[in-house]
């Protein structure tokens, strides 16, 4: 037994010695600089074999950027192919914030922001928009001579569709612009549409529909001597809100929309406007809300228009809700509470943020003053739903939401139905009680727009990863656009 054994070990020492070949390996020693500003990754662990193809991954730690690679192999991609031959050794160099960012960019975190487009900050009540990107540099911007009052933004064909401050105003409320224009990529102007008179004057907002058509919100005069007509005992007038469309090859206004056609009130049982108001939440209680200074009465200040539904979503800021409206009626069902594709004529298709507006108790308030409604759009995390910057004046701490709504149909309002909220985010130190929104970014993080400070990005999970301090200057807010998006193409970007 033990000479069997010894012919077998002797067998087994022959061929390591004489038939198997040991294979050289390699090895890739990676380090950064400076210390503590990045990692390497490996796509495999080693030592590797000969022609062995290892990928490694600078990983930069918040608030520096990769810059390069140094030693055996140079290269400025974030990943580098290294093919094992030998040994090699590398260096990942990394530049902190202050040496890449203007004073701006007070956050970055290279590996989760969204490297996919650029930001569109329009300063508030100013002349100046332009687009930023990651590093806080403007590589393009509009300077106009007039004021913006409120909203800019670039059309489907890169024109810039703009409103602006009237320099003879005839109603004097914050927001107020009086004169919406559109110019070309080359800064002409192309188009000129004025609503400022006595009765009437344009507001905060006006997009463009995909007819080409103007959708722009107004203020609307309601004398004090109808306002007693109609139940509300007062000594002034007020302003309501109403929503023209206009087609800009001739200046007609094809459809409209006033929410004075839809109020209820529960006052006087005398008057033809009376109303238990629970019984009527698709209608407006005048009564609800007592106006601030100059009769501002409602104070929307922003509109969103879907036209996968046709529907319009109109932001109220002093009922702290958002409206939504059905823009499929004639401009006589718009007047009524019948037609359109929802059977609600100009009446709400529905409302949320506060079912106080319409006595409701079961319904949770969640909205206190609000700013910015859009829809997520197709492609993006979370498409189809609604986001919108809860200013939250109640507790002076501002909320950016992403809701589901419900299925609208003709039925729908019967029974309301809170939306669900999909997600949230809100810190300790984000609170402006005016002005301020939220957008979706193509790789699932939310850019959030706080007015008086500047902007957030913020991934799903609520991690904040890039901010931008405007140092005093305060944002009406922004927009995301893809740095391939063909509304660009004519404008020179420098980057």
């Amino acid at each position: 037994m033990k000479n069997f054994i010894y012919v077998i070990l002797v067998f087994f020492i022959s061929c390591q010695k004489n038939d198997i070949v040991i294979p050289e390996l390699f090895l890739i020693q990676a380090t950064v600089s400076p210390n503590e500003s990045g990692t390497v990754v490996f796509s495999k662990t080693g030592p590797y074999s000969l022609n062995e193809n290892i990928t490694v991954t600078a990983v930069a730690n918040p608030n520096y950027i990769f810059s390069h690679w140094a030693g055996d192999l140079a290269g400025e991609l974030v990943s580098l192919d290294v093919l094992t031959n030998k040994n090699f050794s590398l260096v990942a160099v990394f530049l902190p914030l202050k040496s890449f960012s203007n004073e701006n960019v007070v956050l970055y975190q290279a590996q989760k922001i969204d490297h996919d487009g650029y930001f569109f900050m329009i300063e508030n009540g100013k002349k100046d928009a332009y687009l930023v990107n990651h590093e806080g540099e403007k590589v393009f911007e509009w300077n106009f001579e007039a004021s913006f009052g409120n909203d800019i933004e670039l059309t489907a064909s890169g024109d810039i569709l703009a409103c602006f401050k009237v320099a003879d105003p005839t109603i004097i409320i914050g927001g107020f612009g009086g004169v919406i224009k559109r110019f070309n990529p080359q800064g002409e102007l192309i188009w000129n549409y004025e609503v400022n008179s006595k009765n009437e004057i344009a507001h905060h907002d006006a997009t463009e529909l995909p007819n080409g058509h103007i959708l722009i919100m107004l203020w609307e005069r309601i004398e004090q001597s109808l306002l007693f007509e109609f139940g509300l005992s007062i000594d002034h007038d007020i302003f309501l809100e109403k929503l023209i469309e206009v087609d800009p090859s001739n200046n007609h206004i094809v459809w409209q929309w006033r929410s004075w056609d839809h109020i209820v009130q529960d006052i006087d049982e005398g008057k033809s406007n009376y109303g238990i108001i629970s019984a009527h939440p698709n209608k407006i209680n005048i009564s609800y809300n007592k106006g601030m200074q100059h009769g501002d009465w409602m104070h929307a200040n922003g509109i969103f228009y879907d036209s996968s539904k046709d529907l319009i979503y109109l932001s109220v800021n002093f009922y702290s809700e958002v409206w939504v409206i059905d823009h499929s009626t004639t401009l006589e069902e718009a007047t009524s509470e019948n037609g359109g594709a929802y059977n609600r004529g100009g009446d709400l298709v529905y409302r949320f943020g506060n079912p106080t507006t319409y006595n409701e108790n079961s319904i949770d308030r969640f909205f206190f003053n609000n700013h910015h409604p859009s829809i997520v759009p197709n492609g993006y995390v979370g498409a189809t739903n609604f986001l919108i910057y809860n200013n939250g004046s109640n507790n002076k701490q501002s909320i950016a939401y992403e809701l589901i709504l419900p299925t609208f149909s003709q039925s729908s309002m019967q029974n309301f139905v809170a939306p669900l909220v999909q997600w949230s985010f809100t810190d300790p130190s984000m609170y402006f009680d005016k002005i301020s929104g939220v957008q979706r970014l193509l790789n699932g993080n939310t850019l959030i727009c706080e007015g008086d400070y500047g902007f957030w990005e913020v991934t799903p999970s609520g991690e904040v990863v890039w901010k931008y301090d405007g140092l005093g200057t305060s944002f009406w807010r922004g927009y995301y656009y893809l740095k391939n998006d063909t509304r660009l193409l004519a404008y020179k970007i420098d980057e």
